[in-house]
């Protein structure tokens, strides 16, 4: 004969079922310990926890699964710590390279007055030099007058000089009847840097002094 089992007090039961069948099916979950089982030639149901034959395995089932320890959180300190130090000695160079190499460009130095000047006069001026006059205007544009005639030689930009346009404007007095090779220039609240453009320009059409204008 087979084994019987049913729910407690239930009149219904699963006829035909096998030793192995009840013990697999109570450690899957499929039956609990109080269902009973009446194993052949038993004539009363017996709670499935109480017989003889499954109350080990029951009191497995039962039994609440070990509690697993966990491990106490831990972060290691030690690969941070040598990021910030590798940081820390980069900015530290960058600083102190970046302080070394830094330059300024020097401007050139102005010469002490010797005891007996040069002076020129208005027609030295006239006869061996090429005046040009650079100024902002009332909306702080560069204006340049070239003997006295306005020249349109301004970059796109409006505020720089573009010195292709400014050395073919000079040319035709240094290449002309007077050959005029020197150049006396009138920069007024101009930057240092349009004072280089002017200068590279009147060298590239053959003036070779300049004259700064005093004031």
């Amino acid at each position: 004969m087979a084994w019987q089992l049913r729910q407690q007090g239930s009149p219904r039961s699963i006829p035909d079922l096998s030793l192995g069948q009840i013990v697999e099916g109570l450690r899957d979950g499929q039956w609990a310990t109080t269902d009973e089982v009446k194993a052949p030639g038993e004539p009363a149901w017996t709670a499935i926890e109480n017989h003889p034959q499954l109350a080990e395995i029951a009191e497995e089932v039962e039994a609440p699964p070990s509690r697993k320890h966990d491990e106490g959180t831990h972060l290691d300190m030690t690969a941070l710590i040598d990021v910030c130090l590798v940081l820390l000695i980069f900015f530290i160079l960058t600083t102190t390279y970046g302080a070394v190499v830094q330059k300024v460009v020097p401007l050139p130095a102005v010469k002490a007055e010797s005891k007996n000047p040069r002076v020129v006069t208005a027609k030295d001026v006239k006869e061996r030099m090429i005046r040009l006059q650079v100024y902002q205007d009332a909306a702080s544009k560069p204006v340049l007058r070239l003997e006295n005639q306005p020249i349109q030689v301004l970059a796109a930009d409006g505020k720089t000089v573009d010195q292709d346009l400014l050395t073919r404007a000079i040319r035709p007095y240094v290449q002309g009847e007077i050959r005029k090779t020197e150049m006396l220039l009138d920069a007024s609240e101009v930057s240092w840097g349009m004072v280089i453009a002017i200068q590279d320009a009147a060298k590239g059409a053959g003036v070779h002094t300049i004259h700064y204008l005093k004031k």
